[in-house]
């Protein structure tokens, strides 16, 4: 395929319209100015996503995106990934390194080809590694740089009309998923029956790659924080813990659920009456204008009340949109804990796992992922939120 060829996929596979990401730039101009900076260097794959729609399963590869405060972002991305990246995006300025190149002097080149003198950067991104950031630091060595960490973070925090529509349909998908997990779980059968129920249900509903397993384990396994899969057989008087996060053009909702296997017995159940109680008022407290601590402080009120502190000992909840491996949230943006001042806002998402344990033994709880409305939250599930018995 010729130049001209690969020109003609322009914009093909594109998530969402130019004006979408058009109205993003043009946020995040506006963002950059106070800084006394020529533009941005964006190098994490969920801003550089949530800034142009470029999305590939190679972001394992060096890529950068350059956002002057005035004009169009240019893109830096593996020679490779040119085709994905014309497809996937709206832009007309894309640049290439070759394998065997020196990724961060293909960086200084173009930032030099555009006459920037100034950049803000992401100090705390996950995909470049500290010899590739002193790399590009001595290749940029001749630019002021100032600290840009969570600049576009702030910005992704609150979604458009476009993501939440995107965020209700991976809700779908996750629900989908969770019902065929709950029907799957019996004795005798495998933790890997139930994934492969749960994520085959999650995708033929319409689920594209999600950012992070899901998670599936049961009996003592059930008791520790994010396992999963691992053959384990169910068997009667087993606990059994299910969640996932379901994807639609990479924004994620998620949900979490408990399940059985016969008689729940007193503790467990005790335990879950008190997961949904807390879980219920951290609900009850969202509401626009609120600190996102608000959320939390309720459900650990309920928590502590029932004497189950150190059953709990974590935030209630965490953002949710756009995301890449290797994690569904955005908890890194913006939590519903203690002293997390800032207030709620009319399209925000979260997902708010209550999640009670006792270590090693089993795990119990329920969540939902939320909108925040203009007059308090809209529910992205359906599904009850007692423990199901099978």
């Amino acid at each position: 395929m010729n130049l001209q060829d690969i020109a003609a996929l322009r914009g093909t596979g594109a998530v969402f319209g130019p004006g979408e990401f058009a109205a993003r730039i043009a946020r995040l101009q506006r963002a950059l100015a106070p800084l006394g900076v020529d533009g941005a260097l964006l190098t994490g794959p969920e801003n550089i996503f949530w800034c142009t729609g470029r999305q590939t399963a190679g972001y394992f590869a060096f890529q950068a995106l350059l956002v002057p405060v005035t004009g169009a972002p240019v893109l830096l991305v593996r020679q490779l990934e040119l085709t994905g990246a014309v497809a996937g995006t709206w832009l007309e300025d894309i640049h290439t390194w070759q394998d065997g190149d020196d990724p961060a002097a293909a960086l200084a080149r173009l930032v030099a080809g555009l006459g920037l003198r100034s950049l803000a950067v992401e100090r705390d991104g996950w995909f470049v590694s500290p010899a590739m950031a002193d790399r590009i630091g001595a290749a940029l060595a001749d630019l002021r740089m100032v600290d840009g960490s969570g600049l576009v973070e702030g910005l992704r925090a609150v979604k458009s009309p476009a993501e939440l529509d995107a965020i209700r349909r991976a809700a779908g998908y996750a629900q989908a998923g969770m019902v065929a997990a709950i029907e799957a779980c019996a004795a005798g059968v495998t933790e890997n029956d139930v994934a492969a129920a749960m994520t085959a249900a999650a995708i033929r509903a319409g689920s594209e790659a999600m950012a992070m397993e899901p998670l599936v384990s049961s009996g003592p396994r059930s008791g520790i924080p994010h396992a999963t899969w691992r053959r384990r057989r169910l068997q009667a008087g087993d606990g059994v813990f299910l969640e996932l996060a379901a994807s639609h053009d990479r924004y994620h909702a998620a949900l979490m659920r408990s399940v059985w296997i016969g008689p729940v017995p007193a503790p467990a159940q005790a335990m879950m009456d008190c997961a949904t109680r807390a879980l219920d008022a951290a609900l009850a407290a969202m509401r626009p204008g609120r600190p996102c601590s608000d959320p939390h402080d309720a459900a650990q009120a309920v928590i502590d009340a029932a004497g189950f502190t150190a059953a709990f000992r974590k935030r209630i909840g965490y953002s949710m949109g756009a995301a890449f491996a290797p994690d569904w949230g955005e908890g890194a943006i913006l939590s519903l804990f203690s002293r997390v001042d800032r207030p709620l806002e009319p399209g925000m998402v979260f997902h708010l796992p209550a999640t009670l344990r006792d270590y090693g033994a089993f795990t119990v709880g329920a969540s939902e992922t939320v909108i925040v409305t203009d007059s308090g939250i809209e529910l992205l599930s359906d599904l009850p939120r007692t423990i199901t018995i099978r």
